[in-house]
C-alpha cells in the first residue's frame, strides 16, 4: 500500500499499452461488410436549398446510398433537441429549435450537413459527394453575437423574430444598483473571451451497425461516457427500448467536453446502417474538426466592479453577448449562463451582483462545453476587474485580492447564486504561489535584464465548480482467476482512471495493484453512469469505488467470521487479510472471494459471490478546487512576440489520489489556457461567414516551444463533503492561465487591458499605438 495506495505518484498502467501501439481507438475497428460514409457540407454560411440532385452521385462507382433530408423525413428521423432549458428574464421561455440531422431547406453555417453518401470505400464516398448538385440561394450572414443582436441583422430563425435564444439574468439587479450608487470608486472593462476550437488529438469517428435478427443497433464512437448517448439514441432518435441500442467506446484520444454529444453524424451512421443492414463507418478529418466539432467560449462582455474606500468589493455586474452558433447543442445555452454562474464572485466576498447574458444565434459552428465550461469566462471577468481596481487604488494586485478573499471564518460560504463553498484557504494558497514565484523580487529581476524586451508579471486566481451530475455507480467483482474487475460509470479518455481507481481499490481491499482491471465504455455492462466531465471522476467514480470496496469488506467480514468460527465483531481487516487480533486466525480476502462462490460455505441466507455495487449520490451541488497562477512574460516590442518565461501555480485540488496524474492534468489545462491567451484565434469572415482559420495553417495551437517549464505545487485542503477529501483537478489551468498571462502582458506594456489572443500583431499594434500617443 505504501507503493500503490492513495497519495502515491504511481506511473500510469495504461501508458504501456498506449506507448507500445497497443491502444485501440474507434478508427482501428473495422466490421465485416463495412461501408463508408462521407458528409456533404454546406459551402455557405446562410442559404436556402432550392434543390438537390443526387442522381449522378447515386450512379457513381461503389455508391450504396445517398441520403438527404428527404429520406430522413420519410423515415421519421427526428430533429435533435437541446438537453437543457435556461430560464429567461421575466419568465420568458428559451427559444430552442430542433436541429435537423440533414439540412431541411436552409443551411445556417459553413459545414452544415446537407447529404450523406455511403459507398464501398471512403474515397468513393468522397468522390460521389462532389457529384451532388445543390442549388443554393445565398442569404446574408452574421457571425458575431453583438452584431447578431443589432436591429436589422440577418435572422437565422425568422419564426423567432430575432437572433436571441434566451436572455438570462442571475438577479434582478436592485441590490447591485444600490451598491454602485454608494460606491467610492468603480472600474469598467470591455473584454472578449475568444472562440476556440477544441481539436482533440483523435478526430470524431462513428461506426453504426444493425442486426436484423435481434433488432439491435450498435454505435462504436469515442465519447466521455456511453450511457448518455445510449439513452439518447434509444429515446430521442429511434424511439425504442434501451436493450435495442448498444454504444461502445474503446480508447479515446482526448475529450475536453466536446465528446459524446448526440451529433448529426452519430445519427447518420446508425440510421444508414439500419437502412442498409450493413455497418457504416464515418471518420472525420481535421478540416471537418474545424467545421463541425463544437467550438468553445466566444463571449463579448462589458463588466464593472464597485468598491468601498478600502478597496473592498461592493458589487459587480456583467453584460455578455454569448455566441451559441447556429444550433443548440446538448448543453450549449447552459454554459455561459447557469453553468458558469455557479462560481459567481469566484473566491471573493461579493455582496451584490448581476450577470446578464444574451445567448445569441449566429451563422457559425455551435458552441458547447470546452475545458472549464463557463467558469474560465467568469474567472477572467473577476480577475481583470480586480487588476483594474488595484490600479485605481494604487495598491498591489495581490493586496486587492487579499482584502477581498472569502475568509476561513466565513466558510461554509453561500455565494450570490446559492452555491456553498465549503473549503479553501485562498489567501494562504495565493501567498504560497507568490513566494514560489518570488513575486516580491520581480521588479529587481526586470531591472537587471538589458535585452530590449518588455517584461511583466501577472496573477490569476481561479475557482472551479467541479462535480458534474451528482449520481454515479461503481461495481466491484472478484473474478474466478483471482483478478478484481471494477466497472464505473465515469469514463477515462486520458485522465488515468485505470491507475487512480486501482490505487483506491488496492488500498481499500489490499489486493495487488496489478490484479485490478477497469472496465468501461460499453453499454452492455455499463448501465448507469454520468461519464466524465466537469472534473467529476475522482469525487464521483472514486468515492463510489471506495464505498463499493467497503461494502465488499463488510460482506467478506461476515464470511471470514463464519469460516474462522469467530464473532464478526472480533474480526479485523488490514492490508487484505481478515483476522482475530491476538490469535493466529487469519484468512486473505482472495480466499474469502473463493469461498463466497460456494453457497454451502456461506452463512445461512447469504447470497453467493463477493460482488458489490454502490450507487453514490453527492450531498452537495459541486465542490470548489481553486488556485493561484502566476506568469512571468517577456515581449519583443519590435515583433510583438510574447514568451512566457516562467509559470508558477499552486492549486488546491483537495486530497491527491495520484500526484503525478494531477500534475499531468494541470499541465494540460495550463497548455490550453495558454493557447487561448496567446495563440488560438477562430476567425470568421464578417461578410461571407467563411471560417478563415479552418486549419493548422491558420489556427495556432500551442507547441512545446511555446510552453515554459511549469512549476506546480499543491496546497491540500481536504474536501469535507466526500469520503476521499478530493476535489476536481482537470480544469483549473484553463481558468487560471488566461488572466495570469493577460495580467502579465498588461504589466509589461503599462496598459489597463488587452484582449486575447495576444498575437504578435495585436501586441505590436498596441506597442505602436502607445509610442504614437507618447
Amino acid at each position: 500500500m505504501e507503493q500503490f495506495g492513495i497519495g502515491q505518484p504511481v506511473r500510469r498502467k495504461e501508458d504501456v499499452r498506449f506507448l507500445t501501439g497497443q491502444g485501440r481507438y474507434t478508427d482501428d475497428i473495422n466490421l465485416p461488410d463495412q461501408a463508408y460514409g462521407h458528409v456533404l457540407r454546406s459551402p455557405h454560411a446562410h442559404a436556402r436549398i432550392l434543390g438537390i440532385d443526387t442522381a449522378a452521385a447515386a450512379a457513381a462507382p461503389g455508391v450504396v446510398a445517398v441520403l438527404s433530408h428527404r429520406e430522413a423525413a420519410a423515415d421519421g428521423l427526428p430533429g435533435l433537441p437541446c438537453h437543457v432549458d435556461v430560464p429567461g428574464r421575466g419568465g420568458e421561455k428559451m427559444f430552442a429549435p430542433l436541429r435537423p440531422v440533414l439540412a431541411d431547406g436552409t443551411v445556417r453555417y459553413v459545414g452544415d450537413p446537407v447529404a450523406f453518401v455511403v459507398a464501398e470505400t471512403a474515397e468513393q464516398a468522397r468522390d460521389a459527394a462532389e457529384l451532388i448538385a445543390v442549388e443554393y440561394e445565398a442569404l446574408p450572414a452574421v457571425v458575431d453575437a453583438p452584431a447578431a443582436l443589432e436591429p436589422g441583422a440577418p435572422l437565422l430563425w425568422p419564426e423567432r423574430g430575432s437572433n436571441l435564444c434566451v436572455h438570462w439574468e442571475s438577479h434582478d439587479g436592485t441590490a447591485m444598483r444600490d451598491a454602485f450608487a454608494r460606491a467610492h470608486r468603480t472600474v469598467r472593462c470591455e473584454l472578449v473571451n475568444n472562440r476556440v476550437v477544441g481539436n482533440p488529438m483523435e478526430p470524431r469517428v462513428a461506426i453504426g451497425s444493425y442486426d436484423p435478427a435481434t433488432g439491435v443497433r450498435t454505435l462504436h464512437s469515442p465519447t466521455q461516457g456511453v450511457v448518455k448517448l445510449w439513452q439518447g439514441l434509444a429515446s430521442i432518435v429511434f424511439a425504442t427500448t434501451p436493450d435495442k441500442i448498444r454504444v461502445v467506446s474503446p480508447d479515446v484520444g482526448g475529450g475536453f467536453g466536446l465528446r459524446g454529444k448526440l451529433f448529426p453524424e452519430t445519427v447518420m451512421v446508425v440510421w444508414a446502417a439500419t437502412r442498409l443492414e450493413r455497418p457504416v463507418k464515418w471518420t472525420s478529418d481535421r478540416s471537418e474538426t474545424f467545421l463541425s466539432d463544437p467550438h468553445g467560449r466566444d463571449h463579448v462582455t462589458v463588466c464593472e466592479m464597485a468598491f468601498d474606500e478600502d478597496a473592498r468589493i461592493l458589487a459587480m455586474r456583467a453584460e455578455t453577448a454569448a455566441n451559441v452558433g447556429a444550433y443548440l447543442l446538448d448543453f450549449g445555452p447552459r454554459i455561459p449562463t447557469v453553468a458558469g454562474a455557479r462560481i459567481a464572485g469566484s473566491v471573493y466576498d461579493v455582496p451584490a451582483m448581476q450577470l446578464s447574458v444574451r445567448v445569441t444565434f449566429t451563422n457559425t459552428v455551435p458552441t458547447d462545453a470546452y475545458r472549464g465550461a463557463g467558469r474560465p469566462e467568469i474567472c477572467y471577468q473577476m480577475e481583470r476587474l480586480l487588476d483594474l481596481g488595484a490600479a485605481e487604488f494604487g495598491i498591489g494586485r495581490d493586496e486587492i485580492r487579499r482584502r477581498n478573499f472569502i475568509r476561513p471564518d466565513q466558510l461554509p460560504y453561500k455565494n450570490q447564486v446559492g452555491m456553498v463553498i465549503d473549503s479553501g484557504l485562498f489567501a494562504e494558497t495565493m501567498d504560497l504561489a507568490l513566494a514560489k514565484a518570488d513575486w516580491a523580487g520581480f521588479a529587481a529581476r526586470r531591472a537587471t535584464r538589458r535585452d530590449g524586451k518588455l517584461r511583466g508579471i501577472g496573477l490569476g486566481y481561479y475557482v472551479e465548480a467541479s462535480g458534474g451530475q451528482p449520481l454515479e455507480e461503481a461495481r466491484v467483482r472478484f473474478e474466478a482467476d483471482g483478478r478484481v474487475s471494477l466497472v464505473v460509470g465515469t469514463f477515462s479518455h486520458g485522465q488515468g482512471h485505470e491507475t487512480a481507481f486501482a490505487q483506491i481499490l488496492a488500498e481499500r481491499l489490499g489486493v495487488p495493484f496489478d490484479h485490478i482491471d477497469l472496465r468501461q465504455g460499453d453499454s452492455d455492462f455499463v448501465k448507469f453512469g454520468n461519464g466524465t466531465g466537469g472534473s467529476r471522476s475522482s469525487q464521483m467514480g472514486g468515492v463510489a469505488t471506495a464505498r463499493a470496496a467497503q461494502q465488499v469488506i463488510d460482506k467478506a467480514r461476515r464470511i471470514a467470521a463464519h469460516r474462522l468460527e469467530a464473532a464478526e465483531a472480533d474480526i479485523e481487516f488490514r492490508e487484505g487479510v481478515f483476522g482475530v487480533p491476538g490469535t493466529d486466525l487469519r484468512i486473505a480476502i482472495d480466499a474469502v472471494a473463493r469461498i463466497a462462490r460456494d453457497p454451502a460455505s456461506l452463512p445461512e441466507g447469504m447470497e453467493p459471490g463477493l460482488d458489490e455495487t454502490c450507487r453514490y449520490q453527492r450531498p452537495t451541488e459541486c465542490n470548489f478546487p481553486n488556485g493561484a497562477h502566476i506568469a512571468e512574460i517577456a515581449l519583443d516590442p519590435d515583433t510583438g512576440i510574447v514568451e512566457v518565461e516562467r509559470y508558477v501555480c499552486v492549486d488546491d485540488c483537495g486530497v491527491l489520489i495520484n500526484p503525478m496524474l494531477v500534475r499531468g492534468q494541470v499541465h494540460g489545462a495550463v497548455a490550453q489556457g495558454l493557447g487561448q491567451a496567446i495563440l488560438e484565434r477562430t476567425v470568421y469572415d464578417r461578410d461571407s461567414g467563411q471560417l478563415v482559420s479552418g486549419s493548422f495553417m491558420d489556427y495556432a495551437m500551442p507547441r512545446a516551444a511555446d510552453m515554459p517549464d511549469l512549476e506546480i505545487d499543491f496546497h491540500v485542503v481536504p474536501n469535507p463533503s466526500n469520503d476521499l477529501g478530493v476535489k476536481g483537478a482537470g480544469e483549473g489551468g484553463s481558468c487560471g492561465a488566461p488572466p495570469a498571462i493577460v495580467s502579465a502582458v498588461c504589466d509589461a506594456l503599462g496598459i489597463a487591458h488587452i484582449d486575447m489572443p495576444l498575437t504578435p500583431e495585436a501586441v505590436w499594434r498596441t506597442v505602436r499605438a502607445r509610442r504614437a500617443a507618447a
